[in-house]
């Protein structure tokens, strides 16, 4: 029986020489010569990430790093632009002090708005709609008319300050706990049903604030008109010590679930198959979603598109649905956009106050377009 040993042995050769050459080479790399030849140096092997290729991710840096380099640029026009004293002066670091808070500001905004809408977006399964639907703005508007219904224009500093700044937070992200808790909780909790009854809340209000409006008097509705529009001026330096740790604990928070919020936008089933807890988690987020927006919609008031304007550019640019990657690059397109729009129209047009409408104005308009694209919701 010596042949087939001689064969076997042969054999076993034979297969063990393949598996080092496969397992030293792309299998889609053609192969030359015998199986017993010696295996050739690999090449690098494929790689799965939040990249295709190594020139999407240089690409990815690139213009993280040209938007940060931009933001920068404009934050330092925003702080020396045309300063009508003397270096050095005591008037001089007043003006820098006042444009500085403006800029912390911006930067608080954009970062909320950012976050926020990416985070909803993913938890909802849908691109176009953001954390408004869910009736903050409306409640804002609802605040702020009673308070003036009632008080007159004295009721504007009666909704001013540090205490009325953190009850209005609490107010917002106490609505939208009781509406997750009640809509997401039971057996048949259903996401579609809390958005549909976020917007029908926020019809609501509206239409209350509507009623209101009209029985002030033409002053009074001026007074309120005013503070009826998102501006970086109506924050004021006292709202920074609660702004500030809640920006950044929930910005962290939210980064941290970056993974999980990959496999979150997978869908329901998947993501239950992939071991996560779809309802808690999607709860959690919005939790912490609630808290972003009712910190930037009380500091500057409502700003609708702004959080779609940015979570949509932030996608287009970054090549990538990793939350791990898009998080950097919506708060750096947002900051260049925001504070260029704020340095182009107080500088050149002399209309600061048009910040908010501008922004409303594209970013309504790239809703429509995208509605258009898409051709559905």
């Amino acid at each position: 029986m010596p042949e087939p040993t001689a064969r076997t042995t042969q054999a076993d050769e034979v297969i063990d020489a393949a598996q080092a050459h496969f397992a030293n080479h792309d299998l889609d790399e053609p192969t030359t010569g015998s199986a017993s030849a010696a295996p050739q140096p690999s090449q690098e092997p494929r790689k799965s990430g939040a990249f295709l290729t190594r020139k999407a991710k240089r690409r990815y840096f690139w213009t993280l790093s040209a938007l940060v380099v931009l933001g920068a640029f404009f934050a330092v026009a925003n702080l020396t632009w045309a300063i009508p004293v003397p270096a050095g002066t005591a008037g001089f670091w007043r003006i820098i002090d006042m444009r500085t808070t403006a800029l912390v500001v911006i930067l608080l905004v954009v970062t909320c708005q950012a976050v926020a809408t990416v985070s909803f977006q993913t938890v909802t399964n849908n691109r176009i709609i953001t954390p408004s639907i869910m009736g903050f703005e409306s409640l804002y508007v609802a605040v702020q008319t009673s308070a003036i219904y009632f008080l007159g224009v004295a009721g504007v500093s009666a909704v001013q300050g540090l205490p009325q700044f953190i009850m209005m937070i609490v107010l917002m992200v106490g609505f939208s706990l009781a509406l997750y808790g009640w809509l997401l909780s039971g057996k048949y909790g259903n996401l579609q049903v809390m958005l549909l009854v976020g917007i029908i809340i926020g019809g609501g209000l509206g239409s209350v604030s509507t009623f209101m409006q009209r029985l002030l008097t033409p002053s009074e509705f001026d007074v309120l008109v005013a503070r009826l529009f998102g501006s970086v001026a109506k924050a004021r330096p006292e709202y920074f010590p609660v702004a500030i740790p809640l920006c950044i604990i929930v910005t962290a928070a939210l980064i941290w679930k970056s993974r999980r919020l990959n496999v979150i936008a997978l869908g329901r089933d998947l993501s239950t198959n992939l071991g996560i807890n779809h309802r808690r988690e999607t709860m959690q987020v919005l939790f912490l979603v609630s808290i972003l927006m009712a910190v930037t919609t009380s500091m500057i008031g409502p700003m609708t598109f702004l959080g779609f304007l940015i979570a949509t550019l932030a996608y287009q640019i970054a090549g990538t649905h990793d939350h791990r990657y898009v998080f950097p690059i919506a708060i750096a397109t947002g900051f260049a956009i925001l504070s260029g729009a704020y340095f182009i129209l107080k500088n050149v047009f002399y209309a600061e106050g048009a910040v908010s409408i501008i922004i409303e104005a594209v970013g309504g308009t790239a809703f429509l377009i995208l509605i258009l694209r898409k051709g559905r919701l």
